[in-house]
């Protein structure tokens, strides 16, 4: 980016920090959903709990994408 003397960088958004704290909250919900589900996987065999593990890890990222998108251009929705 180029800040020569003259130019003033842009004005910082609104939208960022209300989209960390949205993260936040997210992430604190999906977690405890996540550990209250993984009662339900005592006594399943290990692969099982493995790749329920592993999705539960994953999972979580997908759902994300529209508020990064939201947070860095003011759309939910790609064009």
């Amino acid at each position: 980016m180029d800040l020569a003397p003259h130019r003033i960088p842009p004005e910082p958004s609104w939208r960022k920090p209300v989209g960390m704290l949205g993260l936040i909250a997210y992430i604190a919900i999906y977690a405890l959903i996540v550990s209250v589900l993984a009662d339900q996987l005592i006594g399943l065999p290990r692969w099982m709990e493995t790749l329920a593990y592993g999705v539960a890890g994953i999972a979580w990222v997908a759902p994300l994408k529209p508020l990064f998108l939201w947070m860095n251009t003011g759309r939910w929705r790609q064009k």
